[in-house]
């Protein structure tokens, strides 16, 4: 005999049937995108869409093309910049320099210095 807490005639995960004629799965086609490791990653994409020119390989992370025999190449990673060096790339040293000797001043002033 059941406490009365069960839910009857449904299981864990259940969904309610689809019906096929409300909708309509969309045309699609495979691409295949080959990487310089030789990995090929297949893609599904919608009919009428565009082929990207570069897809990201899932195995090693390198940049994968259409073209089997011709992969692209590695892509060049930006060396890491400080923030000082983003500084440097706006300001000339002259104005870092007025910058810095009008900050010295403010702080000179609120210490009581001259």
């Amino acid at each position: 005999m059941s406490n009365g807490n069960v839910i009857r005639g449904a299981r864990v995960g259940s969904a309610p049937p689809r019906h096929p004629e409300r909708h309509r799965p969309v045309p699609c086609r495979s691409v295949s995108f080959w990487c310089r490791n030789g990995h090929r990653t297949d893609i599904r994409i919608a009919a009428d869409a565009a082929t990207p020119e570069l897809w990201d390989c899932p195995r090693c992370g390198l940049p994968a093309g259409p073209d089997a025999q011709d992969p692209p190449g590695r892509v060049r990673a930006e060396p890491y910049k400080t923030h000082l060096a983003y500084v440097k790339e706006r300001r000339t040293d002259a104005e870092g320099e007025a910058i810095l000797a009008e900050a010295l001043a403010a702080l000179r002033h609120r210490r009581g210095e001259r």
